[in-house]
């Protein structure tokens, strides 16, 4: 296509910068691909440039122009580049990207989750459920980003709409026929999935959080319900095991399947649950009958978010026994309550629980199995949702016999302030012994120093995040390869399952 092409699909004038030669050649420029990060323009890329909250994207017009971009597309024209003027640039950005890659959502069976807690978790499951139903998967996550010949390290839940245009668009060309990905609340405040065509979206929680970006709940809950409607996805899936969930379920425009680990009146509802140190077993029962399934990786959690994937694979007409296939054979879902197995006496787990009702989900569980001591390791990201901070805190010193309180990633905040708040949360609670360590490593190896026999180690927070910022400065910290480090070492001086005095 042409920047002429840009042009008359967005309807909006070509302006050229101050000075510019042979103005004449620029609308039959060849534009190849589109992108709104400078560092990613290739020769023959469209420069979108976004507004943003700290910078506008015409800050980086120079590197674009340098790289090699034809023209630029913004709310006001570029020094450098030729420039295609609209009001709105990140409502046109989804759209766009969709048409300059063909729209590729038309050629998947793409099945977008939304939620509070279990995105992940949920979009893993589908993905092996599709797999097992015969299908060639992609999967969008905040884990990681795969599926026809590619794989990718994600920047955020859900990419910025030409990234994610050109992931679905890699995928179609892959071979691939479905895809699984997470779409978060601010994905879709910012229009990022516009241009996706969803075969069926999916809830599955609302919890406080984010509310750094929302402000209001209400607010957090109608951005994540303007999702189900018939102009993206044809079919929706909603889980009614909280308030929100029956609101949605009420409200939603496609042809809706609910789902409950408590409400016999759902659609598809799971009974017999039995949770275990290894996993959790329970039937779903559903308008093709009873579906067996026993899940391999551990936490109740985890059986509301395979019945919710579950239900996206039957309302797509995939074979109920491919289904349960699919969802019982995933063994391990990175950072989410993922084992660490060093030859220790104590169980050791990593999990992604970041907000209150992630740990009400998972703490009463963890504390049911664990024969000894629960040795907690927590701490609050910097730059999100202030009022979590304490509940944090108070609800670990809760359910936990030791809470070690650490830096996670502090971002442009104070790391002192939030162990504070943390903290304070933790100490109201008058329940369990309260350590602060800064360092994340060294609270690691107290975490287990402190761990023997029968006791579980639960780093929380980060799960497969590898990257924290310390204002300008970022460093790479994996909590699972830190922690087994920890094992190691301990082992090694002669303190392996030992509890320090």
């Amino acid at each position: 296509m042409t920047v002429a092409d840009l042009a008359r699909r967005l309807g909006s004038p070509l302006v050229r910068p101050p000075g510019a030669s042979e103005p004449a050649s620029a609308p039959d420029l060849v534009v190849v691909d589109i992108t709104d990060d400078s560092r990613t323009v290739a020769p023959g890329s469209a420069y979108l440039a976004l507004p943003g909250r700290r910078h506008h994207g015409l800050d980086f017009e120079a590197q674009a122009a340098a790289a090699g971009a034809v023209v630029a597309i913004s709310d006001r024209p570029s020094t450098v580049l030729p420039t295609l003027i609209v009001a709105d640039p990140r409502a046109a950005s989804g759209p766009l990207s969709a048409w300059v890659h063909g729209c590729p959502s038309a050629s998947l069976r793409v099945v977008g989750v939304t939620g509070t807690n279990g995105k992940t978790s949920t979009a893993h499951f589908l993905e092996a459920g599709l797999a097992a139903a015969g299908e060639s998967t992609g999967l969008i996550s905040g884990v990681t980003v795969r599926g026809g010949g590619i794989e990718l390290q994600p920047v955020c839940t859900t990419p910025e709409a030409p990234l994610l245009q050109r992931t679905l668009g890699r995928f179609v060309r892959g071979g691939a026929t479905a895809c699984a990905m997470e779409v978060s609340s601010h994905a879709i405040d910012q229009g990022r999935v516009d241009g996706v065509r969803f075969r069926t979206v999916a809830f599955t929680n609302l919890g406080h959080d984010h509310l750094d970006y929302h402000h209001t709940m209400e607010e957090y809950y109608r951005v994540k319900a303007s999702l189900f409607t018939a102009a993206r996805a044809d079919t929706a899936v909603v889980c009614v095991d909280d308030d929100h969930g029956r609101r949605l379920a009420a409200a939603s425009e496609p042809p809706t399947w609910t789902c409950s680990t408590r409400d016999p009146g759902a659609d598809v509802h799971a009974e017999g649950i039995a949770c275990d140190d290894t996993g959790s077993r329970f039937t779903a029962r559903t308008p093709l009958g009873a579906v067996p399934l026993q899940l391999r990786v551990l936490g109740p959690h985890q059986v509301a978010n395979a019945l919710v994937a579950l239900t996206c694979l039957l309302a797509d007409g995939v074979d109920p026994a491919a289904a349960a296939e699919g969802l019982s054979g995933l063994r391990r879902i990175p950072g989410r309550c993922e084992p660490v197995h060093a030859g220790q006496s104590f169980t050791a787990l990593v999990d992604y629980m970041h907000n209150e009702p992630g740990q009400r989900a998972l703490l009463p569980h963890l504390r049911s199995v664990a024969t000894g001591r629960l040795i907690l390791v927590i701490g609050a990201t910097g730059g999100r949702d202030r009022t979590k901070r304490r509940p944090l805190g108070h609800t670990a010193a809760s359910f936990a016999d030791l809470v070690i309180v650490t830096d996670e990633s502090p971002e442009d905040e104070d790391p002192a302030d939030l162990r504070a708040e943390v903290l304070a949360g933790a100490r109201a609670a008058r329940g369990a012994q309260v350590w602060e360590e800064p360092d994340r490593g060294r609270a690691l190896d107290l975490a287990v120093a402190a761990a023997g026999p029968g006791d579980m180690v639960v780093v929380a927070g980060r799960g497969s995040d590898v990257t924290r910022r310390y204002g300008p400065r970022r460093e790479h910290f994996d909590d699972r390869v830190r922690l087994r480090q920890a094992i190691v070492a301990a082992a090694e001086a002669g303190g392996h399952g030992q509890r320090s005095a």
